[in-house]
């Protein structure tokens, strides 16, 4: 059960970036998983390669120090690829995202840096190596914490950043970005820095990720990762951080709810009987997620596309207001 949240914890981290970028800047994105991707073996390099002085690994500071390192170059080279947005929108912006994508993870990683040292042998993670100070993180729960403390401050980040100067600004673009650049706000300046933060958080969640993986492979950012992302955001809310917690959590414990399901009536006999299709549908099961998948966002789309966020918000003032609603 913790593993299954921790994978949530994983979602919520890898979707603040897409929303942040989708939801308050207008600036849609199909290539996050990239940037995740750069943190991850940003943050595997550093640990793994490079030779610490003694005292930061005995008090253990080089996780934290990768961290750190992971979400600025991760948001650095999210900065490169949002360039062309000073001058593109739409489908032309979404291309070039896509392009961030392929670049990074289809070429330089899977065929230039997971290939150092022998395909992914320089990559694999030794039990014990992850530590925050005196705290070695090996276990789910442990994991767990961690996704929390980093969930927590991300969305401390975001928040402020959204009431401040920057985040009226991001929203005046996504709003009506001519009107803003004739308000005097600098579009290109803050489209730039709404990729950075994005690209950061995406860093911090494949810094946060390869603490669950026994290797870093390019396998686990694919292109999927990326529209699985896009996905979360819609089924939970555009344009609001509850609903990256939100979509994260139905996208994430659904198809593990399913799969327990059919799990579960695999084990009696008598249903086995009446649907002898449940083992193949079971062995299918990857199939049957990404149907899901695409089943929801269709549903959300036609029957509530505000996502679950707005549902949340019009469920909590009916009880605000009850029993003397108008």
């Amino acid at each position: 059960v913790v593993s299954v949240f921790n994978i949530v914890g994983y979602t919520i981290l890898a979707a603040m970036g897409v929303q942040l970028l989708i939801g308050y800047c207008g600036q849609v994105t199909l290539g996050h998983a990239a940037f995740i991707a750069v943190g991850a073996y940003t943050s595997s390099i550093l640990m793994l390669q490079v030779k610490w002085p003694a005292f930061l690994v005995q008090a253990g500071l080089v996780y934290p120090i990768s961290l750190v390192a992971a979400a600025i170059v991760a948001g650095l080279w999210s900065m490169l690829f949002g360039l062309p947005s000073a001058k593109v929108k739409g489908f032309y912006l979404i291309m070039t995202t896509m392009a961030a994508q392929f670049i990074t993870v289809d070429f330089i990683i899977t065929q230039y840096v997971s290939q150092v040292g022998g395909r992914g042998s320089y990559f694999s993670i030794p039990p014990g190596t992850i530590k925050i100070g005196p705290w070695v993180i090996d276990n789910d729960m442990k994991y767990y914490y961690l996704a929390a403390v980093l969930i927590i401050l991300c969305t401390f980040i975001m928040a402020n950043l959204l009431r401040s100067k920057i985040g009226r600004a991001w929203i005046a673009i996504r709003d009506n970005d001519i009107a803003a650049e004739a308000l005097g706000v600098n579009i290109v300046l803050y489209k730039l820095l709404a990729f950075f933060v994005a690209g950061a958080f995406g860093g911090i969640a494949g810094a946060y990720w390869i603490t669950n993986l026994f290797f870093v492979s390019p396998e686990h950012f694919l292109f999927p990762w990326s529209l699985w992302l896009v996905g979360v955001i819609l089924i939970g809310g555009v344009g609001s951080i509850y609903g990256t917690i939100y979509g994260a959590l139905f996208m994430t414990l659904i198809p593990e709810a399913l799969k327990a399901l059919i799990l579960f009536l695999t084990g009696s006999e008598f249903i086995l009987n009446l649907m002898p299709f449940l083992p193949l549908l079971l062995e299918k099961f990857l199939y049957v997620k990404e149907a899901a998948f695409g089943l929801a966002i269709a549903l959300f789309l036609i029957f509530e596309p505000n996502g679950l966020s707005y549902r949340w918000w019009q469920i909590k003032n009916y009880f605000n207001l009850w029993p003397f609603s108008y």
